[in-house]
């Protein structure tokens, strides 16, 4: 029989017949929101050209402001992406590469944006520095010392996530952050998971350029995303699509805002919902997001537990470097390069079991994962009934 969710999952559209155990991959939107995209999606039709010459200007701002204020971020350096890739790209294909400069990118990073380093830095001349940390961490000190020990006099930039996405690793990344810019090193952060599953105080933080998702751990509707670039970086970046804006005859700000929030024709009522994506998912638990965060660190931990029990092996890292994803080494070994049909263990959990979690080999450890995540819809039966079920493939 399969496990209740919580009973805040009524305020999902989640498939009842499937164990849903995968909410850091592309997350999932309360029906609420999906009405309140709808909502802006039907305003926008109505006229299409006042929409855009008009209206959209009050709601990007009043999205700016009301992420800028959930971020504690500078909202005259914030605009709106697509995802945080996209944002990752923006950064780097902005830069001005020497020979021989050096980017920083440790080897748990999500592989498309580490691919984007890779591609910058062929074009130009420059190296990928790939830091080997393993994926038993002991603690954060180990972890900082590699990244730290990778550092030359032509390090430009390192490149750090918040939570890893293959490993889900809660990477140090205050920390790493001071510690690399207090070198002269800017930091490009990947918190594509990164708002909603670890607190983010951007003017505390302080880092160069930062983007991440807001259609992961917040729940806004798909393709949503921010890209925040300090004050004194703005003029070295431009985004992705060179559109009107490159050539207006405006104040800095004003063009900055003509260039990254207007790159043509697109549907923006996801970035649109953020403001009621935040005062409802706020309004779901005591203490909002902050106990949001707890809730699916506590729910992971716990997952993660029970699964190690069946493994038969320990813990990876601390609970400290756990948020609300974390990944176990399954047995078997490497098996090769990911293949796009799907792992024939995640197959045969979803098609035999109706249960949705990612297994995936990362060729980078030589080593195959079973990440499972957590969220507000989850209860701890579901991960005991992957527990149970995994027993079958043992």
């Amino acid at each position: 029989m399969r496990p209740a969710r919580s009973p805040l999952a009524e305020h999902w559209q989640l498939d009842p017949s499937i164990t849903f155990l995968n909410h850091g991959s592309f997350g999932a939107t309360p029906t609420i929101l999906l009405e309140e995209q709808n909502r802006i999606r039907l305003q926008m039709e109505e006229d299409p050209v006042r929409f855009f010459e008009r209206e959209s200007h009050d709601l990007q701002a009043d999205a700016l402001n009301s992420l800028a204020q959930f971020l504690n971020a500078d909202v005259d350096g914030l605009t709106f992406c697509h995802n945080a890739t996209g944002g990752v790209n923006t950064i780097l294909r902005s830069l001005e590469l020497e020979p021989g400069d050096e980017i920083i990118v440790p080897n748990h990073s999500y592989q498309a944006c580490w691919n984007a380093v890779d591609f910058v830095c062929q074009r130009s001349g420059a190296k990928t520095v790939v830091v080997d940390i393993p994926f038993r961490v002991e603690n954060e000190d180990q972890l900082i010392g590699l990244l730290l020990d990778a550092i030359t006099p032509r390090t430009v930039l390192a490149m750090i996530d918040t939570v890893t996405s293959p490993t889900g690793l809660r990477m140090p990344f205050e920390r790493l952050v001071d510690e690399f810019q207090s070198r002269n090193i800017d930091v490009l952060l990947d918190a594509a998971h990164g708002p909603g599953i670890v607190p983010l105080n951007l003017q505390l933080l302080d880092a160069a350029y930062i983007t991440g998702n807001c259609h992961k751990w917040l729940c806004t509707p798909k393709g949503s995303a921010f890209l925040h670039i300090r004050e004194d970086r703005k003029d070295r970046i431009k985004p992705l699509t060179i559109g009107h804006g490159h050539s207006s005859v405006a104040s800095k700000q004003e063009k900055f805002r003509f260039e990254f929030d207007w790159q043509g024709t697109h549907d923006p009522s996801a970035f649109f919902s953020i403001p009621t994506a935040l005062e409802f998912m706020q309004g779901l638990v005591p203490d909002g997001f902050s106990g949001i965060i707890q809730h699916n660190n506590k729910l992971a931990r716990d997952g993660r537990r029970l699964l190690c029990e069946v493994l038969d092996t320990t813990p990876p890292v601390p609970d400290s470097m756990i948020a609300a994803m974390a990944a176990i080494e399954l047995p078997g070994g490497h098996t090769g390069p990911p293949d796009f049909r799907g792992d024939p263990l995640h197959n045969s959990l979803l098609d035999e079991h109706g249960i949705q979690v990612p297994v995936f080999p990362w060729q980078h450890h030589q080593t195959r994962y079973m990440r499972i995540s957590s969220y507000l819809y989850n209860s701890e039966n579901e991960y005991e009934f992957l527990a149970e079920k995994l027993q079958n493939y043992l």
